[in-house]
């Protein structure tokens, strides 16, 4: 690979947009559709695969949770030999704060700016007050009622702000798929994005994509939207992203390789093929398999409280506690449907922090549960539980990725 494009990752998390950017992961070989594909696996390993690296390289992330900054650095430091500085453990609306007053800067010659700004104000599953959120950007409440620009459910304007300050070629945004449902949610923030760095950037109308579609697991639903500067991008480039119906020789937005209709496609990744090989928690070695939510069964009227289907995609993970993870199993007296392991014996339990991570794509050298770092920080199974669920599915990511690293010297007319 000729180049390597420097990456600026916001509201990082624990790393799945960041490890789909990076490749070089194992998944599950039937998440890769190698008829469309066939350069992505380097090497097949008994079901499972080996992905090639991308073109793309981290050299910034931020967040302002402890845990999901020692997750991402307990798995980055192979990668990178200075993975703990590269994470920055401050809010994003203090960074851009500290830059106007001269006190920090970001990384020079960013190519591509990413970020999963936060969910919880635009998602069905919460209270949708939107840009009205009554949380401020460090996640504690506002002392007032009144909505703020430094409030949770504003914190994509601070990222618009960090794309004016670091001038990439490309940015990508991602979020929940209720925003697009949320009165004219969408489209201001379509607007707002296009006005960064003083108009000079084109945002693409922004679609929802369903994970199950790219080979996850999961029914997991995400908006994106993508920007590129106008100045950066080739004359014919221009043309075809302003349309409205964008050509695929230049969307960005990747070609689906799984459905559950379309013969042409594989067929979607069950819980089943991704969970099977993986030993009861009293048998294995692996903490993050280990470990799992105790709460007691509640009734089908409470959140998480039904099995996930093994013959098909799992539900959406959810960044909950222990209460809402759903169960691995059911017991007969529950309702429990997997009636093969019931009589091996099998008990009813949760989803494990390791399940969790596979439904959303992550090998299993990634770990969650760690001891007390040097920092002072440590991961219990409820921190592991809520930076899992908070994080971009990583095989999402890495097919948005090779899509527009495929794409680059199309865009800007540059070697990949």
């Amino acid at each position: 690979m000729s180049t390597k494009h420097n990456l600026l990752s916001l509201f990082s998390g624990c790393g799945g947009m960041d490890l789909g950017f990076t490749g070089s992961f194992i998944c599950n070989s039937k998440s890769i559709n190698e008829k469309l594909h066939p350069d992505w696996i380097l090497e097949n390993l008994d079901g499972k695969a080996l992905l090639a690296p991308t073109c793309f390289e981290t050299v910034f992330a931020n967040d302002i949770r402890p845990d999901a900054k020692a997750a991402w650095v307990s798995y980055f430091s192979h990668h990178y030999e200075n993975a703990n500085e590269r994470y920055h453990l401050e809010s994003i609306v203090d960074l851009v704060k500290q830059v106007k007053k001269g006190q920090f800067s970001f990384p020079e010659n960013i190519d591509i700016v990413t970020g999963g700004f936060p969910c919880q104000d635009f998602s069905v599953a919460g209270k949708r007050l939107g840009f009205n959120s009554q949380k401020s950007h460090l996640g504690t409440a506002l002392a007032t009622d009144e909505p703020s620009i430094e409030s949770r459910g504003q914190l994509y304007i601070w990222m618009r702000d960090v794309i004016t300050l670091t001038k990439p070629k490309i940015f990508i945004a991602e979020n929940v798929k209720g925003l697009t449902n949320l009165a004219d949610a969408k489209a201001v923030i379509e607007h707002d994005f296009s006005t960064a760095g003083n108009g000079g950037y084109i945002v693409v109308k922004a679609s929802v994509l369903n994970s199950a579609n790219y080979g996850v697991p999961q029914n997991r639903e995400r908006v994106l939207f993508f920007g590129y500067k106008k100045s950066a991008l080739k004359k014919e480039a221009l043309e075809a992203l302003s349309q409205d119906v964008i050509s695929d020789k230049y969307n960005p937005y990747p070609l689906q390789t799984h459905s559950k209709s379309d013969s042409d496609l594989l067929p979607l990744v069950t819980s089943f093929d991704v969970l099977s090989d993986l030993p009861e928690p009293e048998n294995s070695s692996d903490l993050s398999q280990q470990k799992y939510s105790k709460a007691k069964y509640m009734g089908t009227h409470c959140q998480g409280q039904t099995e996930i289907k093994l013959n098909d995609v799992a539900p959406t993970i959810r960044s909950e506690h222990h209460g809402n993870i759903e169960y691995r199993r059911l017991s007969k007296e529950h309702g429990g449907n997997h009636t093969k392991e019931l009589k091996e014996g099998l008990q009813e339990r949760r989803l494990t922090v390791r399940e969790c991570a596979r439904i959303q794509t992550f090998p299993d050298d990634y770990q969650f549960i760690l001891p007390r770092t040097s920092e002072n920080v440590s991961v219990s199974s409820s921190d592991a539980y809520k930076i899992i669920g908070n994080a971009v599915p990583c095989l999402l990511a890495y097919n948005v990725a090779k899509n527009i690293e495929g794409k680059w010297h199309l865009y800007f007319g540059e070697d990949k």
